[in-house]
């Protein structure tokens, strides 16, 4: 069976739940969140709408492309049931936060 290397993409998942002592499934509800605030400080100006979830989707999306092509290498199959749960977690508090904004329970 040959030798499948851990992608550089895989180490600095690693180093970064190293150094931050977090689940994985928190790391992923904090970077959706920080894209989110990010997307509506600097793209909206302080809005919130539909549109700042494009980058937040747009990120787990990379993220998990990434996981699969590694799933793809290391177990030889993809695990869609852990990318979907991920992709859950990214993107979960985000679309909330504008699902009440357009509700206006939230300002």
């Amino acid at each position: 069976m040959p030798r499948v290397e851990t992608s550089s993409y895989q180490l600095m998942k690693i180093h970064i739940l190293n150094a931050v002592d977090l689940s994985k499934d928190a790391v992923h509800i904090y970077v959706g969140m920080a894209v989110f605030l990010i997307t509506i400080i600097v793209w909206q100006r302080g809005r919130i709408s539909w549109l700042s979830l494009i980058p937040v989707i747009a990120v787990a999306t990379v993220m998990e492309a990434l996981d699969l092509h590694d799933d793809s290498r290391s177990f030889g199959y993809l695990r869609w049931g852990a990318s979907a749960h991920d992709l859950l977690n990214t993107v979960f508090w985000p679309t909330v936060i504008v699902l009440l904004a357009k509700l206006r329970l939230m300002r």
